[in-house]
């Protein structure tokens, strides 16, 4: 897949009169704000995002890796939204920052195939995971006598692997696809990559393209979505039976966080896609595009460190493993 990205062939550029031939492989990007005072508040603000994003989601994989008792489907789920969530940030984030601190802001034309394709994939194999994290939740609290058989580490590898491929597969048929139009301009209108402001520098009808588009997005946003709330419709039909209000909190904690995470996102996207167009919806869209490329991978973890008491319970116990009496324990002496 990454070897048909790489050799797409550049596109035909329409505007055969203007002299500098280095625009033809290459990308000027007009980022967030032309604002000069505002880049550096923006750059150290995005890079003190960028390394709490970093720094929290290795963190949680981490502690699933170094906690057997988060080796269930659950935590493995958790620890590849960690992994998915730190990916596509960095795909945009560091980019975003240099961008910032540079006043000609430019992008080579494989750099920017290349930051579409794994976006585009990353995000759609996050789609996918949250769908699989509720189907999770929906067996373990309507089916919790049959969980381990239903969900076993088998099952839990196939959603996972079914996720990646799906995101991928579809990223690289889109992608190969936009990047062979003609193009009139290498001016993109936003900070980074984005497909449907590609298909905006166009010389030709894009419509195949934007069709194409419309059924990827149909597939991949409004049919996870429409997963997650049959499984959710589902438990709350469950936790609706349960007689004790203890029980029924009990139920509801098990998917708080997930479900705190798929509002966020979802609600953030819809927000983005079915709101009154305007002339400033372009820089509407910047802000809502900042906010679910860079804000949202450090809210996921911190939305499940926050609220779920196995993840805190894991982390103070390996923090006592590592600490004893205020000296740091090597790991040998951990061992024994």
């Amino acid at each position: 897949m990454f070897l048909a990205i790489y050799f797409i062939p550049r596109p035909v550029w329409k505007n055969e009169s203007v002299e500098n031939e280095t625009w033809r492989t290459e990308f000027i990007l007009l980022g967030l704000t032309d604002r000069e005072e505002l880049q550096l508040p923006l750059f150290l603000i995005f890079l003190l995002i960028y390394l709490m994003t970093v720094l929290v989601n290795i963190g949680i994989i981490a502690v699933i890796s170094m906690s057997p008792q988060l080796h269930n489907p659950m935590y493995i789920l958790l620890a590849n939204l960690s992994f998915l969530d730190f990916s596509y940030s960095s795909s945009i984030c560091p980019r975003t920052l240099f961008d910032l601190l540079h006043e000609k802001k430019v992008i080579s034309f494989h750099g920017c195939i290349l930051q579409q394709y794994f976006f585009g994939a990353l995000a759609t194999v996050e789609f996918f995971l949250l769908a699989a994290m509720a189907f999770d939740r929906y067996v373990a609290v309507c089916n919790p006598l049959h969980y381990i058989t239903v969900m076993n580490r088998m099952v839990c590898i196939q959603l996972v692997v079914c996720s990646y491929a799906t995101g991928f597969l579809d990223s690289t048929l889109f992608t190969c696809y936009t990047f062979q139009l003609p193009l009139c301009s290498n001016k993109l209108n936003h900070f980074f990559c984005d497909a449907p402001l590609l298909l905006r520098l166009s010389c030709v009808d894009t419509y195949p393209q934007e069709a194409l588009l419309f059924v990827f997005s149909c597939l991949n946003l409004i049919g996870t979505f429409l997963a997650i709330l049959i499984s959710y419709a589902k438990i709350v039909a469950a936790i609706l039976r349960i007689r004790s209000a203890e029980g029924k909190q009990r139920a509801f904690s098990t998917c708080s966080s997930h479900l705190s995470c798929v509002i966020i996102l979802y609600g953030t996207l819809l927000f983005m896609y079915f709101r009154p167009s305007s002339r400033y919806s372009l820089e509407h869209e910047k802000v809502v595009s900042v906010f679910y490329t860079i804000v949202i991978p450090l809210v996921n973890p911190l939305i499940y460190c926050l609220r779920n008491k196995e993840v805190k319970g894991a982390l103070n116990t390996l923090r006592k493993r590592c600490f004893i009496g205020g000296a740091v324990v090597h790991p040998s002496a951990m061992a024994a």
